[in-house]
């Protein structure tokens, strides 16, 4: 409650109350550029090389290429942004770079905590079992013994990998690739993050899994934690993103509202 200058004391007004907005993740002019091998070539010999090292001149057989191209934006504690565009767009490298596995050669992104990267080619050791692997993967996110012990059992029920029989003591190597990636989004969120990057991993697996995985992506924003997700299934952006960042050739074309980027971008991909 607050009082106005002129007022009587007696009167008073009910200022809103305005919540605080905590950025987690801020894209500053963010560039990313590969440099790709063409190929072997007569060019490429180390007599040639330290001819250019002297020369100063560079590899004739290596591309650029500009994979993110002067992105901005800024994310805030508690929500959940869909990534879309088409193939090749930078999606898969933007959330890389948010993760610090790829540096940006402009630009700078600046993070709160550890980002977590979540996708379909995440690590697992395919010669230890998928109980093994729920141990080793709780505990390399800080999860203690006890939380591990009293959690595993969840994981496990969530990725469904029991569904068709007793796979959870199989090694890793006799899962389907949809199993092995059910189990890798339970392991992972399993634990609250400040950022959880997620790239197709809610792709894979059926109807319920997609179900619960979206569920549970949203129970990870409402507990203060920022999702990005990445997906091809424009339905389960809708499902789980309010805010949604749309990529086309490394540019960035729309940031704003779920249900109008994604109309924006759907007009676009049907004029092709």
């Amino acid at each position: 409650m607050a009082e106005l200058n002129g007022l009587s004391n007696d009167v008073t007004v009910a200022l809103p109350q305005i919540r605080e907005r905590i950025p987690t993740v801020v894209v500053d002019d963010a560039h990313v550029i590969y440099r790709v091998h063409k190929g072997a070539s007569g060019g490429s010999s180390p007599v040639a090389a330290l001819r250019r090292m002297v020369t100063r001149t560079s590899e004739p057989n290596i591309r650029e290429v500009h994979a993110v191209k002067g992105v901005t934006f800024t994310a805030y504690r508690g929500e959940a942004i869909g990534l879309i565009g088409s193939n090749g767009s930078g999606k898969s490298t933007l959330l890389r770079a948010i993760a610090g596995l790829l540096p940006v050669n402009r630009g700078a992104v600046y993070t709160q905590g550890q980002p977590s990267l979540l996708g379909v080619n995440a690590a697992l050791l395919n010669d230890l079992s998928g109980e093994r692997n729920v141990t080793l993967g709780c505990l390399a996110m800080g999860m203690s013994p006890a939380d591990v012990q009293r959690q595993a059992p969840e994981i496990i029920e969530f990725s469904g990998i029991n569904q068709r029989g007793d796979f959870a003591s199989l090694p890793m190597r006799t899962y389907s690739s949809g199993m092995a990636a059910r189990l890798r989004f339970s392991i992972a969120a399993a634990k609250k993050h400040d950022v959880l990057l997620i790239d197709e991993a809610l792709a894979t697996g059926d109807k319920g899994f997609r179900k619960r995985s979206e569920q549970r992506v949203r129970e990870l924003r409402e507990s203060a934690g920022t999702v990005f997700l990445v997906s091809h299934q424009l339905s389960s952006v809708r499902d789980t993103c309010e805010r949604t960042i749309w990529l086309e050739s490394g540019v960035l074309r729309m940031d704003g509202p779920t249900d109008e980027v994604v109309r924006a971008y759907e007009a676009f991909a049907n004029g092709k």
